[in-house]
């Protein structure tokens, strides 16, 4: 019976301990619910609705509470990156990154500026001519002023002539008519001889030839001009220089950006025409040129200005493949009406070179003009005559330099002068 009783009161006991053990765990694990609170609960969820995207939700009281009781909670710190991300992605991030847009556009875009005149250009320009001068001008004036004239001082004179790419048909009519001025005066003071000089070498360029950049259509619509020439002559630059010109002269533009095999030179144009306020229609690199040209004379229609400058892609001209595009790219353009303008780009220093060039053009397209660059540096100014007389169609514009407005309209008169010195 003692045996009995102890095992009861040991049964006892042991309930009693493993009934404690078991409140005891319970008691510990309703005090640890606490600590997880903030884990579950999402106070910033609950700021969503608040978002400066969405004010007119009346999301603003309900979210007042929650903002309050998330101090308090004291949420963990990796809850709260995700909740601000997740909330932001709709409203204060969407918004500010415009802003920095807007900001950076309006700092990067250049003022827009004045362009010098053209009336007189050249005249101001006329010392950058001076190797030019040494070349032509200063020699033929030296071996002019000789005390006699016999035949190996007029070879000399031919010799100077040809060295300048005067040309050969050139070079013989002005010794003949030199030769024949100079024995019928007689004398041969400095200033006579320079005066002579002078009048012959403008009637080789012929004053009469109307050197007029059509820029402006009769029909309402802008007049087109298609600017062409071959890789590295300073095509896009003489295109963003020309621009200025017409800018200067009162006329509003629009500029084609058909150059799409060259990188960058969309963008070179584009910076161009945003100095003198004028819109560039680019399309995306290695794309149809023809379609650039094109869309840019709709804009220009659409814009109502005056003039389209349209710079072609840079082509070698022994490649028929390129050459026939060029042609694609004109007859695409006429399609809005005739193109006014078709000037060719040349390169002062290549000399005879050029003539090449511009004969293979001049089958292409109808050239009706010639823009001769680098005529500052080591360039011989006989090229002016020569390509003329080739080509049948004057010197519209020459490049006198790196700077934005030296390019200027061609004047025989002051072209001479400055050969002349």
């Amino acid at each position: 019976m003692e045996y009995v009783i102890l095992a009861v009161v040991i049964a006892v006991v042991a309930i009693g301990a493993i009934t404690g053990l078991v409140v005891s765990g319970r008691r510990r694990k309703e005090l640890d619910r606490p600590s997880q609170t903030p884990t579950i609960t999402a106070p910033p969820a609950a700021d969503r609705p608040s978002a400066p995207t969405k004010p007119t939700e009346g999301a603003a009281e309900p979210t007042a509470p929650p903002a309050t009781a998330a101090p308090e909670a004291e949420a963990p710190e990796a809850a709260a990156p995700e909740t601000v991300e997740a909330g932001a992605a709709e409203a204060p991030a969407a918004e500010q990154p415009v802003e920095e847009v807007r900001i950076e556009e309006a700092e990067a875009a250049p003022a827009i500026e004045v362009p010098e005149p053209t009336a007189g250009r050249l005249v101001r320009l006329r010392s950058r001519l001076s190797r030019s001068q040494s070349t032509l001008g200063k020699g033929l004036l030296t071996l002019l002023s000789r005390d006699r004239l016999d035949e190996d001082t007029w070879e000399e004179i031919e010799e100077t002539l040809l060295t300048a790419d005067v040309g050969v048909g050139a070079t013989q009519e002005l010794v003949d008519n030199l030769r024949t001025r100079v024995k019928v005066l007689g004398t041969r003071t400095p200033d006579e001889l320079r005066g002579l000089l002078r009048e012959e070498l403008i009637k080789l360029i012929g004053p009469e030839l109307d050197r007029t950049v059509h820029s402006v259509k009769t029909d309402g619509g802008p007049a087109v001009v298609l600017v062409v020439g071959v890789n590295g002559v300073g095509k896009t630059t003489t295109t963003g220089k020309l621009a200025r010109v017409l800018v200067a002269d009162g006329r509003r533009v629009v500029l084609g950006a058909a150059d799409t095999f060259r990188a960058a030179a969309a963008d070179q144009l584009q910076t161009w025409g945003e100095r003198v306020g004028a819109h560039t229609v680019r399309g995306p690199e290695g794309g149809d040129p023809a379609s650039v040209a094109f869309d840019a004379v709709k804009q220009g229609i659409t814009d109502g200005v005056d003039t389209v400058l349209v710079d072609t892609a840079g082509r070698l001209h022994t490649k028929t493949g390129l050459m026939d595009e060029l042609g694609k790219v004109k007859r695409v353009v006429e399609k809005h009406g005739p193109v006014d303008e078709v000037l060719l780009v040349l390169d002062a220093t290549t000399g005879q070179n050029g003539l090449v060039q511009a004969r293979v053009f001049a089958e292409v397209v109808d050239i009706t003009g010639i823009v001769l660059t680098k005529l500052d540096g080591t360039a011989k100014g006989g090229i002016v005559i020569s390509v003329q007389r080739e080509l049948g169609v004057p010197v519209k514009l020459i490049g006198l330099g790196e700077g934005a407005d030296d390019l200027a309209p061609f004047e025989p008169g002051a072209f001479v002068d400055a050969l002349l010195g």
